[in-house]
């Protein structure tokens, strides 16, 4: 009875927003729980080696989100192609996103090698974190190819609305990680290298699995599947503008690691903690913005703006709605949390501090990351490079500030709302006008 009166209630564009995001929910979250998994196993190893986990993590996240293009780019493309009709053309634009993430993925690895030391103490990792985090990161960058293929593979099944086929493959990678690195980490006793090969493993698997499913596809609708220049430059050139959101984007999580590590051991393994939880939230937002690239995408490839301007008020809605949920959640296992991850006083004092502000921040999250997708999805890179640029240099010197008056952890998450706050009034003003709704199958 309750179900048939919700459903009464639900328009049409809340199902079709219902049917590509409650999938994309588990299939986003599946990232973070990585994380949050190997935090519980390996933080019971020590506090050190759960600082170490954080640098190297926030190190490999930045070097595979910097190419988050490949899946959110291909999502675009490909539901403009849905929209316009042409399905060759929408498969085959994916597949040039996987050949170009292999690319990119064999140049990370013999870049990363090398550069491993640098890259941890860029990061302010201390003494005793910096070995654990050359230890994870070193063995994490074989399983670049395979995440980077999974977000181009992703970014193919979204743009043509399905968002079912990531859930179950994430469910899959996410049942295998946590698997193997009891196995690794508890089992063989091979520390936090031990938490590494697990991921890298359950990586690659996952990456296996949309290879194959892209292939049937592209059999199905009579798709190339050969490497093709063009093809790849294309991918590229593309991606430009979304390469430079997220490097900004990036930047604010960078330089928030960096100055945590700088003020003590506690602190960056609470700062670990706490953003992973923020992350586990924000992917979870994030489904709302995937169904917005995906919708949005082919309503514009079908030039129907009016129904790409109904649905975004929807949408934001719904950011709204759940980030409001999403707050009231923290606070409610925000007694119990800290104690899921460490035994170390001062940090569980630390995390309870964080986790007030990550609380309060969620409907504004949940603005933001709606806004974020649909202009993701309209293709509106450009604006959307410039503004998060400007939100980024609004929050460098409010947290160096911070760090420098002696602002401790949780005036560094007052500096990630500050800029938080900053996106979604130019995302806001954005959504409000015209400029950004381009229809056809290519965004000229």
């Amino acid at each position: 009875m309750i179900g048939s009166s919700l459903r009464r209630r639900l328009n049409a564009h809340d199902r079709e927003i219902l049917r590509l995001a409650v999938p994309a929910f588990g299939a986003l979250i599946a990232e973070p729980l990585f994380l949050l998994s190997d935090s519980a196993i390996v933080g019971h190893l020590g506090t050190a080696q759960l600082g170490g986990l954080g640098v190297a993590g926030q190190a490999l996240s930045t070097l595979v989100n910097l190419c988050v293009f490949l899946a959110y780019g291909t999502t675009a493309g490909v539901a403009r192609q849905v929209g316009a009709g042409d399905l060759p053309s929408a498969v085959r634009q994916g597949i040039d996103g996987m050949w170009l993430a292999v690319v990119i993925g064999a140049v990370l690895i013999l870049a990363g090698w090398p550069l491993t030391p640098w890259l941890v103490d860029a990061f302010g990792a201390s003494a005793s974190v910096a070995p654990y985090a050359e230890t994870y990161l070193r063995v994490s960058l074989f399983g670049i190819p395979g995440m980077l293929v999974i977000l181009a593979g992703t970014g193919v099944l979204r743009g043509l609305q399905d968002t079912r086929t990531p859930l179950l493959v994430s469910i899959g990678s996410f049942a295998l990680n946590l698997v193997l690195n009891l196995l690794f980490v508890l089992g063989f006793g091979w520390g936090i290298a031990g938490s590494a090969w697990g991921t890298v493993l359950a990586q690659t698997g996952g990456a296996a699995v949309y290879v194959a499913v892209v292939l049937r596809a592209a059999r199905r609708h009579g798709a190339p599947v050969r490497p093709d220049a063009a093809g790849l430059r294309t991918s590229a050139t593309a991606g430009v503008n979304l390469l430079l959101r997220t490097a900004a984007l990036r930047v604010v999580l960078i330089v928030g690691t960096s100055l945590a590590a700088r003020m003590g051991d506690g602190e960056i393994a609470a700062y670990q903690v706490g953003f992973q939880v923020w992350t586990l939230l924000a992917f979870a937002l994030d489904a709302l913005a995937i169904a917005g690239q995906a919708i949005t995408g082919r309503h514009l490839g079908a030039a129907d703006a009016a129904g790409a301007r109904a649905v975004t008020r929807r949408m934001v809605g719904w950011g709204v709605g759940c980030g409001v949920l999403f707050a009231v959640a923290v606070f409610a296992m925000r007694p119990w949390l800290p104690g899921l991850f460490t035994s170390d006083g001062q940090v569980r004092d630390l995390l309870l501090a964080s986790l007030i502000i990550v609380a309060v921040l969620q409907p504004v999250a949940g603005v933001v990351f709606v806004l974020d997708g649909i202009l993701i999805g309209a293709g509106d890179g450009a604006y959307l490079a410039v503004t998060t640029l400007v939100a980024t240099l609004v929050y460098l010197p409010v947290a160096l500030l911070v760090y420098a008056g002696g602002g401790g952890l949780a005036g560094l998450w007052l500096a990630i709302g500050l800029w938080m706050l900053t996106r979604m009034v130019t995302l806001g003003l954005r959504a409000r006008g015209d400029a950004w709704l381009v229809t056809g199958a290519v965004r000229r």
